[in-house]
């Protein structure tokens, strides 16, 4: 849906519209005009309302029309049968410019040993500062559902998650934690990253403790 405001210059009428009905709203202080669906705003008010218009917050972003919609979000996907055949999903980074974190958990994971066939299980957190794009969030659990039928190592099936990820999405930094559940009375947990982060990016810890068993 398209929603469209436009308020009167000399701020007393102003209507919204999405192309099939029209709201007349009452005195507002100032001007304004909204385009709500590719989220872009510019507005301006009397100095009385002590608000900055958007422009001037740098609130605005690409319109609707240029961003390429989501490969799988709202529609019925089914699970791909393995990792080679899932796909990932890339969207341009809504605050591209921003340094900040983005992390997954998936404390479900699971995969097949690929000696005896066994259900491996982990709690995965994967933490990455983005660049030009984000990850889509239903294509990377698809990606990891994937790994249900998939035999590999721990090791492998960790490291080769961050790897794809980093290579796909190119990000200004990225880090992914395996914390797998012990089979044969021993616990392993893998950690790989694409190199130190970047100056000044909050790191939280990954806050997934040592397994102890009964302690």
């Amino acid at each position: 849906m398209q929603l469209q405001a436009a308020q009167s210059g000399d701020g007393e009428t102003g209507a919204v519209s999405n192309g099939s009905w029209r709201v007349e709203c009452g005195s507002v202080a100032g001007a304004a005009g909204y385009h709500i669906g590719g989220w872009r705003a510019a507005s301006s008010y009397s100095l009385a309302t002590g608000i900055l218009s958007r422009q001037q917050r740098g609130m605005e972003s690409t319109p609707e029309s240029t961003a390429p919609k989501p490969a799988f979000l709202g529609k019925d996907t089914p699970l791909p049968a393995s990792p080679e055949e899932a796909m990932l999903d890339y969207v341009p980074n809504p605050r591209k410019g921003a340094l900040y974190l983005v992390r997954f958990a998936a404390p479900e994971f699971t995969s097949l040993c690929p000696v005896t066939n066994q259900p491996d299980f982990a709690h995965l957190v994967i933490d990455y500062a983005p660049g030009d794009t984000i990850v889509e969030s239903k294509s990377l659990k698809l990606f990891l559902g994937s790994f249900r039928n998939h035999n590999g190592f721990h090791e492998d099936v960790t490291v080769g998650i961050g790897q794809r990820l980093a290579k796909e999405m190119s990000p200004r930094w990225l880090r992914i934690g395996g914390y797998w559940y012990p089979r044969g009375g021993i616990p392993i947990d893998v950690f790989w990253q694409t190199g130190a982060p970047p100056e000044g990016l909050w790191v939280p810890d990954q806050g997934v403790a040592s397994y102890r068993g009964r302690g």
